[in-house]
């Protein structure tokens, strides 16, 4: 089940890269998609919708989050176009993709010091 959610090749190979500094890279990633569900939450116009999927989207894809990566650029794309129906329902969603994948995310940690 957790395979549309994480893609494990993408963290496979970060963890490769970054070795001992990928614990902090988890957690940074975890913050910042906190904050930009904060700015996602709260933006006041297609602009700011706009590039906060964005960038959600960007960090997203380059941690494996495959679900999460998907929705944002589902957002990006609405904003882009302006088509702000239903906005509060994919926001929503979005939110509900992180709290799925945090906690994978959280034992993805715990795993990497372990070793």
């Amino acid at each position: 089940m957790a395979d549309t959610h994480l893609d494990r090749d993408v963290l496979s190979a970060l963890q490769e890269v970054m070795e001992g500094e990928y614990p902090m890279l988890l957690d940074t990633f975890i913050a910042d998609s906190e904050e930009r569900l904060r700015v996602l939450r709260k933006a006041e116009d297609a602009a700011q919708l706009m590039n906060a999927a964005h960038s959600f989207k960007g960090s997203s894809s380059n941690m494996g989050a495959v679900r999460l990566a998907e929705l944002c650029s589902e957002l990006e794309r609405r904003a882009k176009e302006k088509s702000l129906t239903g906005i509060e329902a994919l926001v929503g969603e979005i939110d509900g993709e992180f709290a799925i994948v945090r906690p994978l995310y959280e034992a993805e940690k715990q795993r990497s010091i372990a070793e």
